[in-house]
């Protein structure tokens, strides 16, 4: 049982490569037991030992990915879309029975830079879900739709999960 879990959905894979990152930022502090790092499904349950859960996830059409963006994504070209994201994951949650933080992060284009954040809206579910703000949301940016992301943005995120770590107490 970990003590921080990273929950992301993924299309093109680059919130896939931040949530990793963050993954090993927070496995800096804590170690590598502290931490999982799992794909949004139906079958991700919430860890009951987290003291803290991360949940990213691409910015679509303002906010977190629907079943219509997701399917916008494979009319892009995109090959592998989750049948479910963290949308759904999000509202399939039980209220947290203890105190349990939580932070977001989402991915989205540098340019155009567009409005709207998959990690604020996130955010604002779950603490209105019972869950405690740990941090700010945070938004690593990529290039056009699919990528690649933007230089120095896996860097950032290890250095954000290290800093999350730092928050969960000893």
């Amino acid at each position: 049982m970990a003590r921080v879990q990273v929950v992301y959905e993924s299309i093109w894979g680059n919130t896939a490569a931040v949530a990793r990152a963050i993954g090993e930022g927070i496995a800096t502090r804590l170690g590598d037991d502290a931490v999982t790092v799992q794909e949004a499904s139906p079958q991700t349950p919430l860890d009951p030992a987290a003291e803290l859960l991360v949940v990213g996830g691409p910015t679509h059409a303002f906010g977190m990915s629907k079943a219509a963006t997701r399917e916008s994504a494979r009319d892009r070209g995109a090959s592998r879309i989750p049948e479910s994201g963290i949308r759904e994951w999000i509202e399939a949650l039980p209220f947290p029975g203890t105190a349990v933080g939580v932070a977001t992060f989402d991915t989205r284009t540098v340019s155009p830079r567009l409005p709207g954040s998959a990690a604020k809206k996130a955010l604002k579910r779950l603490v209105s879900q019972g869950f405690e703000p740990a941090a700010k949301a945070e938004t690593f940016g990529v290039h056009g739709y699919e990528g690649p992301l933007a230089d120095g943005e896996l860097e950032r995120a290890r250095a954000w999960g290290a800093d999350l770590a730092a928050a969960v107490p000893q």
